[in-house]
């Protein structure tokens, strides 16, 4: 595809710091500006941040994180541009769209966040790369790579304010509450989410640390397995569905048990069904299970077990889920 690309002069290599990149040429641009301009203008018009030349290492990156998380959405069947989704983010003096609710999810990116205007200043140095709408959840987005990402509490906290207040009071208030403002972190790979969840933020403690900037943080590798656990978690329908077969054979929760938890075994025990990799939860349900002297079940899929068994006490016993017979069972046509 670069071959052809380049051999139909639609993009140029560049090299900058001994790293090669590719750019689009003025050709290509036009091509796409003619063909969907309602998609396209926003990227390819103007002195826009994406127009513009980036060359040092550091933006580079960031472009590539944004562009990584771009695809896990696309892969998770979340609607990514701009022409497939409802526009929630325009300026204040805009005409609104009336919602009531969302066909399908739909992710947007920094960028489409800062059209909302001067009010997008209060998120100024915030590390998301956007945020991700589902019926079950609004998810702010960051992606850390391979290592724990630079973290400032404040930028973080104002930022989920302000989408807090935008989405949830104002734009659409019938859709979700404040309860369902969420954080979403992805990484390379499981290694990172037991770096992230044992992390005291490093010397100057400027790295990312779980300090309760989200009541709910869940973590998900930007590979196969992590694009079909957040094609449940985008989905009300899948993930009752989920969570209906993990009862079977449990009884209900008790709602005065000090141990967050979803269900109780046959024992009395409690259980949590960890297998969206929510930290905060995982934290809280461990923690509260050494406190009391007690023993849990933590459900889990079978490619996050090994990092919550290294992560966890031995107050916590586990039970998998195996990945490739949920995606044969929720997803047969594939």
């Amino acid at each position: 595809m670069i071959k052809s690309l380049k051999a139909d002069r639609l993009i140029i290599t560049y090299y900058r710091d001994k790293l090669r990149g590719h750019r689009l040429t003025a050709k290509a641009k036009e091509l796409l500006l003619a063909d969907n301009p309602a998609r396209f203008e926003f990227y390819l018009t103007g002195n826009t941040e994406t127009n513009a030349l980036k060359s040092e290492i550091t933006r580079r990156l960031r472009l590539h994180r944004i562009a990584e998380t771009t695809v896990t959405m696309q892969n998770a069947d979340a609607s990514v541009f701009r022409d497939d989704k409802p526009d929630i983010f325009y300026p204040a003096d805009g005409k609104p769209t009336p919602l009531t609710g969302l066909s399908t999810s739909a992710f947007y990116g920094s960028r489409e966040i800062k059209e909302i205007g001067a009010g997008s200043t209060v998120i100024r140095g915030a590390r998301m790369a956007g945020v991700l709408l589902a019926d079950t959840a609004a998810y702010i987005v960051y992606n850390t790579g391979a290592s724990l990402m630079k973290w400032d509490y404040k930028p973080e906290m104002r930022a989920k304010a302000l989408l807090t207040a935008l989405l949830c009071r104002e734009r659409l208030s019938g859709v979700y509450g404040t309860n369902d403002v969420k954080g979403l972190m992805l990484g390379d790979d499981m290694e990172t989410a037991y770096q992230m969840m044992t992390s005291t933020g490093g010397v100057k403690r400027s790295y990312f640390v779980l300090d309760g900037n989200y009541d709910n943080f869940l973590y998900l590798p930007n590979d196969h397995a992590g694009e079909t656990v957040l094609r449940i978690l985008c989905s009300k329908a899948l993930t009752d569905e989920l969570n209906r077969i993990l009862a079977v054979n449990l009884k209900p929760r008790a709602p005065g048990l000090p141990v967050e938890h979803d269900a109780l075994d046959d024992n009395g025990a409690p259980v949590l069904f960890g297998y969206s990799f929510d930290m905060q939860r995982i934290i809280r349900f461990d923690s509260a299970l050494r406190l009391h002297s007690r023993t849990g079940t933590l459900i889990c899929f079978d490619f996050q077990a090994d990092v919550l068994r290294r992560y966890c006490s031995e107050n916590t016993r586990f039970q998998t889920i195996d990945l490739t017979k949920l995606e044969r069972r929720f997803f047969p046509s594939e």
